[in-house]
């Protein structure tokens, strides 16, 4: 029998939703008054209204954990590099009471759940440790994603414009101008590296060095070849960008077809955790008698690695090197 719904209800949902959409209307009417190109990327946005442009790189160098000079500045090669391609705008002192905070957080969780300092403490370490170094690579592999995908359309812009009779700074200027984040604000420290003194080629490698992409080395060495030994670099740049597209469309084909196997490994992960919790909740005497059992800890272990060792072998089975 379908519920009774108050006609009033029903009134008031709709003033609500036309009021919304009332707002949005003032708000796109009157922000056509910003300008565009200041929120295409964040070096747009830091120079609107700056117009010492090395103050700008200087800025954007420093969001990304480098010194004004463009050197790492996080102790550490490896974090300040996993920090830097990660593309976080986090000051070194404040990711580090992030760190500290996880750190706090993860033993009080564990101390509240076991009772016992020592899991506590792991727990503890864990939270801060291991758990930034997991946050920062998922977003380091989630950017040089988004960075794979822009890349073939920046290199489509930097052909038209060798076409169109610019040099090859003013053309990666262009993407700057042009293109989102990541790789506007990315092309936009080269241009700006160039501006101040840098070679095209230095410039190019230190954006290799800030993105860790697979697909950059072909496009800086076409860059530096063509600039030592001449040639027509918006061909070899167009080739470049067609097999960079059929690279992209490959991945997304054997992405699907190794989509069952993924759901496979979900599934059978799933399963004996929702068993068990449905178990559980329907008969929760059910594993009373063996739940405090010595012997349970270990039989729970050794399904855990047998778990574990089946996902490595479906990864395996799933994933592909290309």
């Amino acid at each position: 029998m379908p519920a009774d719904i108050d006609p009033l209800y029903v009134f008031y949902a709709a003033a609500a939703l036309a009021v919304v959409l009332a707002v949005e209307a003032v708000y796109l009417l009157f922000s056509s008054e910003r300008s565009y190109r200041s929120g295409v990327n964040r070096r747009l946005a830091l120079g609107r209204g700056e117009n010492d442009r090395e103050k700008v790189l200087v800025q954007l160098r420093r969001e990304r954990g480098l010194s004004p000079d463009g050197t790492l500045a996080l102790p550490g090669a490896a974090l300040g590099r996993l920090v830097l391609q990660s593309g976080v705008r986090v000051e070194p002192v404040r990711l580090a009471l992030y760190a500290v905070g996880l750190a706090g957080l993860s033993f009080a969780l564990a101390l509240t759940a076991t009772g016992v300092a020592a899991y506590g403490l792991a727990a503890g370490a864990a939270g801060g440790l291991v758990l930034p170094v997991l946050i920062l690579t998922m977003l380091r592999k989630r950017r040089q994603k988004r960075f794979g995908e822009q890349f073939p359309e920046a290199i489509d812009v930097i052909v038209r414009s060798l076409r169109a009779g610019h040099p090859v700074p003013l053309a990666i200027a262009m993407v700057a101008r042009e293109m989102p984040d990541p790789i506007g604000s990315e092309f936009g420290i080269v241009a700006d590296e160039i501006t101040y003194g840098s070679d095209l080629e230095g410039a190019m490698r230190k954006l290799a060095e800030r993105l860790g992409h697979e697909d950059l080395p072909l496009f800086i060495t076409s860059i530096a070849i063509q600039a030592s030994t001449g040639g027509n670099l918006s061909e070899i740049l167009e080739n470049l960008s067609k097999v960079i597209r059929e690279r992209f469309k490959m991945r997304r084909k054997i992405r699907g077809l190794a989509a069952e196997g993924r759901a496979s490994a979900l599934i059978l992960n799933l399963t004996p955790l929702l068993v068990f919790a449905l178990v559980n909740w329907m008969s929760p005497d059910f594993y009373g008698s063996v739940w405090h059992d010595p012997v349970t800890l270990y039989v729970l272990g050794g399904a855990g690695v047998w778990m574990a060792i089946g996902n490595v072998i479906m990864s395996r089975m799933i994933n592909f090197k290309f």
